[in-house]
């Protein structure tokens, strides 16, 4: 139960009826497609001369488009409806500390274009980037309307201010991005930090049950990002903040975080963390071999990942080190918050056959309530953040809306 909050309400009336009416025909048509008026009007309960209202109204403003029509052996043969993919198009742009990704998404989420580029080292120059792309691209599909701009940051979001405050790993201060992308662009634009997109790309676009309301991703890259959907909404906290278990100190006198604090828990699980165990591994390696100190040249997560597969052991045995310590923090958050699912996303999944039972047995160990909360690794789908981010502005039109 939710309670209301006395200073910040909006009654209901109507019109705030026919949205949530309009919503539910939009989310019923996106998962059942090709479907029919007479079956919406089952899935919903709605009156028929609902049904026809609604869906009338949202083929004329283009939601919805008709497709072929059914087969009876009597009576009116149905047309099927379908969700009108292409009205729209969605910007995601999903920024890391050395590359940043950007796509044009339809309405059902799917790539239309795909472009990568370094990321800036200046928010300036990022603001110019992103705004050419972006109308470079409008200019190339002008039939299409554009809904908004969703950026993933790898970092967190001040809800009041829309200021991008937080990013240790990234390196830029405190910006006003959103004004600044919206005034290069002339569209909206919702920031959003990565671990709270990847969340989203998982409850909008995953292969999970519609009964799954409670959803945590934690998202590893080169820190750890936790992002929370409970009782079907993301938790962001009054300042946005809310998530940061990656910032937390899980042991006093551990190696020094970029957030300044020592021993949090990105220092010892992330993939900063995985190259860190095996650099050192291979120095200690060389300086047994000839008692010299040789400088390790410089190593990606995606070398580690590399060699682990071609059997190295440095690299297994930094991998298992690395999942040891996720299983840490994630046991924390089972035991915690006790969510239906946990869902690692990064390039770590890709060693999941390997790491996945190390975290298991780890957070069987440490977490008695771990029988009530599955964990897996994200699903085949390209871009969990792009597509998390897209779903951030999705949500305008197909999630609940706030009402008290």
């Amino acid at each position: 139960m939710r309670k209301i909050d006395l200073n910040n309400f909006q009654v209901a009336t109507s019109e705030t009826a026919r949205d949530i009416n309009s919503r539910i025909m939009l989310n019923l048509v996106r998962k059942h497609q090709p479907i029919s008026r007479a079956d919406l009007m089952r899935h919903s309960g709605l009156q028929r001369s609902t049904v026809s209202v609604i869906t009338e109204q949202l083929i004329a403003e283009r939601w919805l488009r008709e497709g072929e029509v059914g087969q009876l052996p009597r009576g009116r043969r149905p047309t099927f409806l379908h969700l009108n993919e292409d009205r729209a198009g969605i910007f995601g742009i999903n920024v890391r500390p050395f590359m940043t990704n950007m796509a044009l998404a339809n309405l059902e989420g799917r790539f239309l274009e795909q472009e990568s580029m370094v990321t800036p080292t200046s928010p300036d120059e990022f603001v110019k980037q992103i705004s050419e792309r972006v109308h470079a691209l409008m200019k190339e599909r002008p039939h299409m309307a554009y809904e908004g701009i969703g950026v993933s940051l790898p970092g967190r979001v001040d809800l009041s201010s829309q200021k991008f405050i937080f990013a240790p790993n990234l390196g830029w201060h405190e910006e006003d991005l959103k004004e600044r992308l919206e005034r290069a662009t002339g569209l909206p634009v919702d920031l959003e930090n990565e671990a709270n997109a990847c969340a989203l790309s998982e409850f909008w676009f995953g292969r999970h049950s519609d009964s799954v309301s409670n959803l945590i991703a934690v998202a590893v890259s080169e820190g750890i990002g936790v992002g929370m959907i409970l009782n079907g909404q993301i938790v962001r906290g009054p300042s946005g903040l809310a998530g940061e278990f990656g910032h937390v100190s899980i042991t006093e006198n551990g190696p020094k975080c970029g957030c300044g604090n020592r021993g949090c828990w990105e220092v010892f699980a992330s993939n900063s963390a995985a190259v860190r165990y095996y650099t050192e591994a291979k120095q200690a390696q060389r300086n047994g071999k000839n008692g010299k100190n040789h400088h390790s040249a410089n190593v990606s997560f995606e070398d580690v990942l590399k060699v682990a597969e071609q059997g190295d052991l440095q690299a297994l045995e930094a991998l298992d080190k690395m999942a040891h310590n996720l299983g840490r923090g994630i046991a924390m958050l089972v035991t915690g918050l006790a969510p239906d699912i946990i869902v690692v996303v990064g390039e770590v999944t890709r060693a999941w056959d390997r790491l996945g039972p190390i975290i298991s047995d780890v957070v069987k160990q440490r977490s008695f309530t771990h029988p009530t909360t599955r964990i897996i690794a994200s699903g085949p789908a390209p871009q969990p953040r792009l597509r998390g981010i897209i779903a951030l502005v999705l949500q305008k039109h197909f999630g609940a809306p706030m009402i008290a």
